[in-house]
C-alpha cells in the first residue's frame, strides 16, 4: 500500500467528516491519489451511545463482511472490486480476518488500529480531533461528509436547514424484497386493484398472492407471536417515520386490522381461480427498474430475520421466496439521496460538498466503504479539474451508486419511497443473453440461478478493471 510520493503542486486539501468506515476509506483513497487530508473525527472528545473507542472504523455491531464468494454473492463481488481498487478497509479486513467459513469475519480491534495507524501515518493525512457541528462552509473547499447513522444533533440539525428535510433521524421500518423469479406464479399473479391504471398506464403492475382464511388466521398469530428485535437505550425514543407501522404492530390490534389495510382483498381476481374468493392478499411491488425485485408492500417489521423467513414462505406464492433484503427496524440517519444527491454524490444544494457511507442510503459495513471509495475519486478527479468517470452500472460499485443516486427507481415513484439498501444481484443490469450450461443446454432452477450470479460476477468484474484503467488514465 504504498502512496504517491510528494508532488510540485498539490490540490488544496480536502476535508473529510467523519471516521468511520466510509470516511477511512475515503480519506485512504485521496491521499493515495496524492490529495491532502484534513479527516476531522469527534471522538474521543464527543462519543456516540454505540462506539466504545476513538479508533477509525471501529465496528460497533456485528464483526463480519458477509459473504466472500465473489463468483455468485454480490457483496462478496464488492469485496472483490474493492480489493482491486486498492480498499484500505479490505486490506485490512484480510490482514485480520477470523475463520468463518465462507464470511469475511475479521478481529475488530485489530481491524480498527490497523486502519486507525494506516490513517495516522499517511503524510498526506491530517488529523483534527473535535466535532464538525454543522455542515463544511465554502471557504473550506471540497468537502465528504461520512459521519453515519450516529451522526451528532447540531451536524444533523445543520443537514436538515441545508436540505428543507423535517427529520432525518427515525426508526425506518422496512419491507422485504424478493428476487421476482422465485415467485411462483402459478399461485400468484399479475393484477392492480380494480385494474386501475397506475402513473405508467398498467393495469397489472402488483403481483397477488392468495391466502383463504385458515391460513390468514395462522399467518396473523405467526406475526403476534414472532420474535422481534429489541431496541438499543438510545432508539427508544425515536419515533416511526411518517407513522409507517411495522406489521406485527398491525397485527397486535386485532386479528382483522391487516384485512382491512396492506392485505385487503377488494378489488382483485385470483386468475388462476377467478370463482374462489380470496380471504386476504398480499401484494407486491416493483422495487426497481430492472423488474428483478418486488417489495411486499406494508410489511415493514422488525422481526427477526430467520422469522421473517419463516413466516413469509407460509404465503402462497412465496414458498421458494428468496430474499434481496429482509425487512428491519432501527434508528437510523439518511438523506432522500435522489432528491439531494447529484450522480456523483454531490450535495445539489452546496455542490463543494458530498456525503458518502450509510447517511447516503446504504446498508452495510463494506457497502459504506465503498460509497467512501467513490466520493473520495469523484473529489479527486475533480480537484485534478476533470470529470468523474462514474463505474459502470453492470458492477457491484456502479449498481450501488445507481441506488443511492435514483437511476434505479421505478418511472414514476422517483425518491418517494426510498429506503437504505445493501448490495444485491437484484440492482444489476439482466444479462443480454440466456445462461446456459457447460454442454450448450438451458439451465433451469437453482443451477439457472447460481450461473447467472456468475455469470453477473464474471461481467462485473471485466466492467470494473476497465473503469479503473480509464481512470487512471485520464489520471496520468
Amino acid at each position: 500500500m504504498a502512496h504517491i510520493g510528494a508532488m510540485q503542486s498539490r490540490p488544496a486539501p480536502i476535508h473529510v467528516v467523519g471516521g468511520g468506515l466510509a470516511g477511512s476509506e475515503a480519506s485512504w483513497q485521496l491521499a493515495e491519489a496524492g490529495i491532502p487530508v484534513v479527516l476531522h473525527e469527534m471522538r474521543p472528545s464527543t462519543m456516540t451511545p454505540a462506539h466504545k473507542t476513538e479508533n477509525f472504523a471501529e465496528l460497533v455491531c456485528s464483526n463480519s463482511f458477509r459473504s466472500d464468494d465473489f463468483e455468485s454473492n454480490a457483496v462478496g463481488l464488492l469485496h472483490a472490486e474493492m480489493r482491486h481498487a486498492g480498499s484500505l478497509v479490505m486490506a485490512m479486513g484480510d490482514r485480520h480476518k477470523l475463520p468463518a467459513g465462507g464470511a469475511l469475519a475479521v478481529d475488530r480491534d485489530g481491524f480498527a488500529q490497523g486502519v486507525t495507524d494506516a490513517l495516522r501515518a499517511h503524510p498526506l493525512i491530517r488529523i483534527e480531533p473535535g466535532e464538525v457541528a454543522a455542515l463544511p462552509p465554502a471557504e473550506w473547499g471540497q468537502a465528504i461528509v461520512a459521519t453515519g447513522p450516529l451522526t451528532s444533533s447540531s451536524l444533523a440539525d445543520s443537514i436538515k436547514t441545508a436540505t428543507g428535510q423535517d427529520r432525518l433521524a427515525f426508526f425506518d421500518a422496512i419491507a422485504p424484497i424478493v428476487y421476482r423469479e422465485t415467485i411462483d406464479m402459478d399461485v400468484a399473479w399479475f393484477q392492480s386493484r380494480y385494474d386501475k391504471a397506475g402513473p405508467g398506464g398498467g393495469v397489472a403492475d402488483y403481483i397477488n398472492c392468495p391466502l383463504d382464511r385458515d391460513q390468514y388466521a395462522a399467518f396473523v398469530a405467526g406475526l403476534v407471536a414472532a420474535e422481534k428485535v429489541d431496541f438499543h437505550e438510545w432508539e427508544k425514543d425515536t419515533p416511526y417515520f411518517d407513522g409507517c407501522l411495522p406489521i406485527e404492530v398491525m397485527a397486535e390490534r386485532g386479528p382483522e386490522t391487516l384485512r382491512h389495510g396492506p392485505m385487503k382483498p377488494m378489488g382483485l381476481t385470483n386468475r388462476h381461480k377467478p370463482h374462489e374468493k380470496a380471504y386476504a392478499v398480499v401484494q407486491l411491488r416493483q422495487d426497481n427498474a430492472l423488474g428483478t425485485l418486488f417489495n411486499i408492500v406494508g410489511f415493514q417489521t422488525k422481526m427477526k430475520h430467520g422469522e421473517q423467513v419463516r413466516l413469509l414462505r407460509t404465503i402462497p406464492g412465496l414458498e421458494h421466496a428468496e430474499f434481496a433484503r429482509l425487512g428491519g427496524l432501527h434508528r437510523n440517519t439518511f438523506l432522500n439521496s435522489p432528491t439531494l444527491l447529484d450522480e456523483t454524490l454531490r450535495l445539489k444544494a452546496r455542490p463543494h460538498i458530498r456525503f458518502a457511507g450509510q447517511i447516503t442510503g446504504c446498508e452495510g459495513y463494506v457497502e459504506s466503504a465503498a460509497v467512501g471509495f467513490m466520493a473520495a475519486r469523484f473529489a479527486a478527479a475533480e480537484a485534478n479539474g476533470r470529470e468523474p468517470l462514474l463505474p459502470p452500472l453492470t458492477t457491484a460499485h456502479g449498481a450501488l451508486l445507481a441506488h443511492i443516486t435514483g437511476r434505479l427507481a421505478v418511472p414514476g415513484e422517483g425518491s418517494r419511497d426510498f429506503q437504505p439498501m445493501n448490495i444485491n444481484f437484484g440492482l444489476f443490469p439482466p444479462l443480454e443473453e440466456a445462461v446456459h450450461s457447460i454442454d450448450g443446454k438451458r439451465l433451469r432452477g437453482t443451477a439457472k440461478t447460481l450461473e447467472r450470479k456468475r455469470a453477473l460476477s464474471r461481467r462485473a468484474l471485466r466492467d470494473f478493471d476497465a473503469w479503473l484503467g480509464e481512470t487512471k488514465r485520464l489520471a496520468a
